[in-house]
């Protein structure tokens, strides 16, 4: 029996301001009646989705009930050595309070870039360093949070999503499990909302006609969708972790799939 009814891959940018419309953000979904297809924007006169578009999508789609399990492209949390260097409680939800309020990157108008350079926020208040890495990067070789300016780099659209999220924890509340934040198990029947990499698992599919960006999101939502139905998917929530580990990865969080 599958845990979910859907499965949402999201393949996020930081790009630009959170209204405008990005061609790197694309949305797959799948079902066990339906393979991966891209979900296109709400009509308007925007070609592309944009960050706050899809929050506030998610937002409806996950109050609607239906078991959903959603993949987005970024960092959720940060390395513990960021928990101290600024002297924050290891709490997530205080966490991405502190965030937002230091680094706006929800607000109209406001690009990523700004708050690196002080026009905006408090984003020198709570900077990182690009070789704090949280524990599941150094599993998988990712890239710090905090590594800006390079390819393959997912600090930008980390520090343009984590708002989105506390966004979406304040209009949906229990409803929704963000893993491993509320617990390493997901109960059944809730949706529930994690970290992707799909580098992991992107070779598994040819590209076929899809771009880069498209082919991620395919990525995830086809491989969360495989791996429920092959009974596989409890296995990627369950990484091997020492009880010293997993209380490093309660605060940082955890990629699905790591091992």
């Amino acid at each position: 029996m599958t845990q979910f009814s859907r499965y949402i891959g999201i393949d996020y940018s930081g790009a630009e301001t959170p209204n405008a419309s990005l061609k790197g953000l694309r949305v797959y979904s799948a079902s066990h009646e339906a393979h991966a297809a891209e979900v296109p924007p709400p009509p308007s006169q925007r070609k592309y989705w944009t960050r706050r578009g899809i929050a506030e999508w998610l937002a409806q789609q996950l109050a609607e009930g239906v078991a959903t399990m959603v993949g987005i492209d970024h960092g959720f949390s940060f390395p513990l050595r960021y928990f101290e260097f600024h002297h924050l409680p290891p709490n997530w939800g205080e966490f991405l309070d502190d965030f937002q309020h230091h680094w706006p990157t929800d607000a109209n108008h406001t690009y990523v870039d700004f708050i690196r350079d002080g026009c905006i926020g408090d984003g020198a208040a709570r900077g990182g360093d690009r070789r704090w890495r949280r524990l599941c990067e150094e599993r998988c070789r990712a890239k710090s949070v905090f590594h800006f300016d390079v390819q393959g780099s997912v600090a930008k659209s980390t520090h343009a999503g984590i708002p989105w999220l506390r966004y979406l924890r304040q209009q949906l509340g229990e409803r929704v499990h963000f893993w491993p934040f509320d617990g390493w198990e997901i109960p059944c029947g809730k949706s529930a909302i994690v970290e992707a990499y799909p580098a992991l698992w992107k070779s598994v599919y040819p590209r076929e006609d899809r771009t880069s960006d498209q082919h991620d999101a395919f990525t995830i939502a086809a491989y969360l969708c495989q791996a429920d139905r092959e009974n596989r998917l409890n296995g990627l929530l369950h990484p091997k972790l020492t009880p010293a580990e997993h209380a490093v990865a309660d605060v940082e969080g955890w990629i699905v799939g790591v091992e």
